[in-house]
């Protein structure tokens, strides 16, 4: 396994904002983490409100913690009960946000390298742009589909 490189995580930061602009989304705060959950990239476009970092970093945080993507993570935290997702919160110290537009990145092995969170948009555009920019890098996204 090949570490996320500082070159792969501003290709998808970037790409995943110039998509972004393409589709004439909102205001957009891509953050990058490495597998150990560390940030390596983070942009917050003029007109992001201020909370647009940390649920970015919370998207992208949960799907390294559970070990798959945003959407799974989502599907799994409505299912699991209010039970489940107060665990959940307790043990990360807040730090997740169970929602699309948190992607896994994966090297072409398949393992687990870093993720990508976004937030400013709808979850689901949000997600659409994580993949535009991992797939960018050359990398592999693994939304949880």
């Amino acid at each position: 396994m090949n570490p996320l490189t500082l070159a792969q995580a501003s290709t998808i930061v970037d790409k995943a904002l110039e998509h972004g602009r393409g589709a004439k989304f909102k205001p957009l705060t891509v953050v990058v983490l490495d597998a150990g959950g560390h940030r390596v990239a983070l942009k917050r476009e003029d007109g992001s409100s201020i909370l647009r970092p940390q649920i970015a970093e919370g998207k992208a945080w949960g799907t390294l913690g559970m070990g798959f993507g945003g959407r799974e993570f989502a599907r799994r935290a409505a299912g699991g009960g209010a039970v489940f997702l107060q665990a959940l919160m307790a043990a990360s110290g807040g730090r997740i946000v169970p929602a699309p537009g948190g992607v896994l990145i994966r090297d072409a092995n398949g393992a687990i390298i870093g993720a990508v969170g976004i937030s400013g948009d709808t979850s689901d555009k949000d997600e659409m742009c994580c993949v535009a920019g991992i797939e960018a890098a050359g990398l592999n996204a693994d939304t949880g589909e």
